[in-house]
C-alpha cells in the first residue's frame, strides 16, 4: 500500500455472484459472424443523468466528468486502496527519486515519452503547464480552480518533465493533476480560448484527448459516440471499437436496462431504492456493484437570501444574509427535525448508512466526536427560543413579519424526491412551510453560469446533493467551506462554496492543514474542521451512500475506486 493511503477504502459487491462468460458469437454458414455478433465490440453505456459538456473543468456534475474521462487523462490516479496508478506519468514522484522536494515545496513529474493526442499531435509537458494556466485564469472561471490554489507555478522543463512549485510546503502535492480534477487539456485546442471565451472552445464538446477512446459525435443531453483511439499508447489491447453512451431517462429505467433486460452493458449512478435494485437483479442479467467511498448525501443551507437581489440583479448574494438560517438555533432545529435513520433504512438499505459527518473517508479522517439526533420536540423548543412562533395562526411560524417558508431543491431522482417528502413532512409538522423543487440533473449539475437553476446559483433556501473528496487527501474537499470559495457573480459562480458560509475559524484550520507536514497532526486538523462544521450546523450530512453501478454479466474488468470516475480504467473493460 502506498504511504499516502491512510486507510483502505472498502469496495463491495452487493449480491454479486460473479460474471458469467458470454456465449460464443453465432456463425453464419460461411463461418463469418452474424451482424449481431459483429456489433459485439460495441460497448453500451447508459447514464440517466445525461452529459451536456465534455470539459470536466467546466462542470460540477460527475455525469460530465464521467464521459470526459473516457478520452481525457490525468498524470496519475489512485486505486481503491490509495495506491498511485500512472496514466500520463512515467513514474511516481518520491523523495528517493528526487521527484518530491525535501522541503515539500515542489514536485517533478516525468511523463511517458512518445504520447500523442487523439488528433495525432504530440503530448508534452507544455500541455500540463498550459492546463494549469487555463484552470486558474479567473476569466476562464473553471470549477476546479480551487484545487490549484496551493500552486505557485508549473514549468515545462523539457518535453517529458514538468515541475510544479507550491506557495508553501505542501503535504498534499499529489492533489493536483491527479484523479477526477486532474485531467489534462491539449494546449493546441484551448490556447485561443484561454479567457472569457473559454466555454466557446469547440473541444468542450468534441474533446481531443490521450485516452483510449475518442469522441466522433456528441449530442448534448442525448448520445455520445466514441471510437477506439488509434493514437492511444496501448491501442492494440482495447476490447471495443465503438462505445455508445446514451443519456437521459431515469435511474430506475437505467437499472432495468442492465439488470433485467440486458439491453446495455453498464449503467451509472443507480440511486434507486434498495428493494427495487434487488428485485431487478433477480432477473439475472447483471449485478449491482457498490463502491463505498466518500459520497455523502447532504442538505445545505443557503446562508444568503435567495429572495433579495443586488443592484446588478444578483440573488443569493453575500450582501443579504438569510432571514432565518443566519441564526444557528434555526439550523440546529432543522437538523433535529430530520429523520436520518428512516431515510437510510427505507430508501438506501445496504447502499447507505446515516451519518453526522461531512468527511467520511478515508476512515482515519472520519470523526468519532459527532452524533445526530431526531428530536422534533427539541427542535420546536429551539425555534420557540429563537422567537419563531405562529403568531397569526396560519400554521407557519413567523417573526417580525417574516414567514418561515423555504424552497427545498434537488435533482430529479426517485430517491431524492422521496427524501424531500420525508423532510417536508417533518418540517411542516414543526411549523415550517416547505415548497419542493426538483430540477433535471443535466441542468442542476451543469455548472452553466447563465442558468439560475444550477446548484452553484442556489436560488432556493435548502438544497440536496451528494459529493465527497475525490482524492485520498481531503484538502481540496474541505476547502469547499472556506470564505474564498464562495460562489458568486464576481467569479461567475464557478467556486464550490454554494452555501455562502464564511467562518474565519474554519479558514484558519484549513490554512494550517494546507501546510502541516506531520500526517497525524494533519489528520487531527481535518477532524477539527469536520467537527466545527457539524457543531455550527453549517451543513446537514444525511447518508453516507455508496456509488452504485449496474454491470452486465457480459462485462468484466470493472474496478471502481472512490478516487476517480467509474470510467477511469475503461481501457481494461472486456466482454469475454
Amino acid at each position: 500500500m502506498n504511504a499516502r493511503a491512510v486507510a483502505a477504502v472498502s469496495l463491495c459487491l452487493l449480491l454479486f455472484t460473479g460474471c458469467r462468460p458470454a456465449p460464443a458469437p453465432p456463425q453464419t454458414e460461411a463461418g463469418t459472424e452474424t451482424p449481431a455478433a459483429a456489433a459485439s465490440d460495441t460497448l453500451r453505456l447508459l447514464y440517466w443523468q445525461a452529459p451536456t459538456i465534455l470539459n470536466p473543468h467546466f462542470s460540477s456534475g460527475f455525469k460530465d466528468s464521467e464521459a470526459s474521462r473516457i478520452t481525457l487523462e490525468p498524470l496519475a490516479s489512485f486505486d481503491a486502496e490509495g495506491n498511485m496508478v500512472l496514466f500520463l506519468a512515467a513514474e511516481e514522484p518520491t523523495l528517493d527519486n528526487g521527484g518530491v522536494a525535501a522541503d515539500g515545496t515542489a514536485v517533478t513529474w516525468k511523463l511517458k515519452p512518445g504520447l500523442k493526442w487523439s488528433d495525432g499531435e504530440p503530448f508534452t509537458a507544455e500541455d500540463v503547464a498550459f492546463t494549469y494556466e487555463f484552470l486558474v485564469n479567473p476569466e476562464v472561471a473553471t470549477v476546479n480552480a480551487g484545487t490549484y490554489t496551493t500552486v505557485k507555478g508549473v514549468e515545462a522543463i523539457d518535453d517529458t518533465t514538468v515541475r510544479i512549485t507550491f506557495k508553501q510546503p505542501n503535504p498534499a502535492w499529489y492533489l493536483v493533476f491527479t484523479g477526477t480534477e486532474g485531467m489534462v487539456l491539449p494546449k493546441h485546442m484551448f490556447a485561443a480560448y484561454n479567457g472569457a471565451n473559454g466555454r466557446e472552445a469547440p473541444a468542450n464538446t468534441m474533446p481531443v484527448g490521450t485516452g483510449p477512446y475518442r469522441v466522433t459525435s456528441f449530442t448534448p443531453g442525448d448520445v455520445i459516440i466514441f471510437e477506439a483511439n488509434p493514437n492511444y499508447r496501448d491501442a492494440d489491447r482495447l476490447a471495443f471499437s465503438r462505445i455508445e453512451l446514451k443519456g437521459g431517462g431515469d435511474a430506475t429505467s437505467a437499472a432495468r436496462a442492465v439488470l433485467q433486460t440486458g439491453d446495455v452493458d453498464y449503467a451509472n449512478n443507480l440511486q434507486v431504492e434498495a428493494a427495487v435494485l434487488k428485485q431487478l437483479q433477480a432477473a439475472g442479467q447483471g449485478q449491482v456493484v457498490t463502491n463505498f467511498g466518500s459520497l455523502v448525501e447532504r442538505i445545505i443551507f443557503n446562508f444568503s437570501d435567495p429572495n433579495q437581489a443586488t443592484a446588478s440583479g444578483e440573488t443569493s448574494s453575500v450582501e443579504f444574509p438569510h432571514p432565518f438560517f443566519s441564526d444557528p438555533q434555526v439550523r440546529q432545529a432543522i437538523g433535529l427535525a430530520i429523520d436520518r435513520d428512516t431515510i437510510a433504512a427505507q430508501l438506501y438499505g445496504p447502499t447507505g448508512q446515516p451519518t453526522a459527518n461531512f468527511l467520511v473517508a478515508p476512515s482515519p479522517f472520519a470523526s468519532k466526536n459527532t452524533s445526530y439526533d431526531y428530536d422534533p420536540e427539541a427542535a420546536a423548543a429551539l425555534l420557540d427560543r429563537a422567537g419563531w412562533v405562529d403568531s397569526n395562526g396560519n400554521g407557519t411560524r413567523d417573526k417580525d413579519g417574516q414567514e418561515m417558508e423555504v424552497v427545498f431543491q434537488t435533482s430529479v431522482n426517485p430517491v431524492r424526491q422521496k427524501t424531500q417528502e420525508i423532510v417536508k413532512q417533518s418540517l411542516e409538522q414543526l411549523g415550517i412551510g416547505v415548497q419542493l423543487k426538483s430540477i433535471d440533473a443535466s441542468v442542476y449539475f451543469s455548472g452553466d453560469p447563465s442558468s439560475r437553476e444550477t446548484l452553484e446559483r442556489f436560488s432556493a433556501d435548502l438544497q440536496m446533493f451528494a459529493t465527497g473528496n475525490t482524492n485520498p487527501d481531503p484538502g481540496s474537499y474541505m476547502q469547499t467551506y472556506t470564505c474564498d470559495e464562495i460562489a458568486q457573480k464576481a467569479n461567475n459562480w464557478s467556486k464550490s462554496n454554494y452555501a455562502r458560509y464564511c467562518n474565519p475559524a474554519y479558514d484558519a484550520l484549513w490554512q494550517q492543514a494546507a501546510k502541516e507536514l506531520d500526517p497525524k497532526a494533519r489528520e487531527a486538523l481535518f477532524i477539527k474542521m469536520n467537527d466545527l462544521l457539524i457543531k455550527d450546523t453549517a451543513v446537514l450530512p444525511i447518508v453516507h451512500r455508496a456509488d452504485v453501478s449496474g454491470v452486465s454479466n457480459r462485462l468484466t474488468g470493472i474496478s471502481l475506486t472512490p478516487w476517480d470516475l467509474t470510467t477511469w480504467n475503461i481501457a481494461d473493460w472486456r466482454r469475454p
